[in-house]
C-alpha cells in the first residue's frame, strides 16, 4: 500500500452519513502513512425501489477491496445489512466488523461468525485489520508498555 496504490474501502451505510460512518474516517485519517480511497457513497441514494438500492450497494461493494461493517446497521436495518454481507461474501471481499461504539450492545454470534475479523474502536486495530484483510500486509507492530 502506498500513496499511489491506496486501499479501496467500503464502509456500510444506510444512504446517510451517521456518526459511526463519519467516525471511521476520523480514525483512518488519524493514522500516518495509511492511504485509502472511500468507495462508499451514502449520498448516492438512487430513486426507485429496493432493487435500485441493492444495485447501487452492489456497485459500491464491487469497487472495494474490503468492507468495514458497522454494528449499529445490523440492529437498525437487518435486511439491508444481510444483503451487504451476502454481496461482499459473493464477491470475495473480506469483512471487518467494528463493534458498536462504547460497546452498548452485544454482537450477535451469527454476525461475528460471518466477519473475517472483529475489532473495537481503536484506530491502530482498525488500520492493521484493514491492511491484513485487504492486502495481506502484516504490520508486525508491538505494543510497548512502560512500567513506572
Amino acid at each position: 500500500m502506498s500513496e499511489h496504490n491506496p486501499i479501496r474501502v467500503f464502509v456500510t451505510h444506510l444512504f446517510r452519513s451517521d456518526a459511526d460512518y463519519l467516525r471511521v474516517f476520523e480514525y483512518l485519517e488519524s493514522v500516518e502513512r495509511f492511504y485509502y480511497i472511500n468507495v462508499s457513497e451514502p449520498d448516492a441514494k438512487p430513486s426507485g425501489g429496493v432493487e435500485s438500492l441493492k444495485d447501487e450497494l452492489r456497485r459500491q461493494i464491487d469497487a472495494s477491496e474490503i468492507m468495514v461493517f458497522l454494528m449499529p446497521i445490523w440492529a437498525e436495518k437487518r435486511d439491508r445489512a444481510e444483503f451487504m454481507i451476502n454481496a461482499a461474501k459473493a464477491m470475495g471481499k473480506p469483512i471487518l466488523l467494528i463493534h458498536a461504539f462504547g460497546r452498548t450492545t452485544v454482537t450477535p454470534g451469527d454476525l461475528s461468525s460471518r466477519a473475517d475479523d472483529t475489532v473495537d474502536w481503536n484506530e491502530r486495530e482498525i488500520v492493521d485489520a484493514i491492511r491484513r484483510l485487504a492486502r495481506n500486509e502484516d504490520t508486525q507492530r508491538w505494543e510497548v508498555i512502560d512500567f513506572p
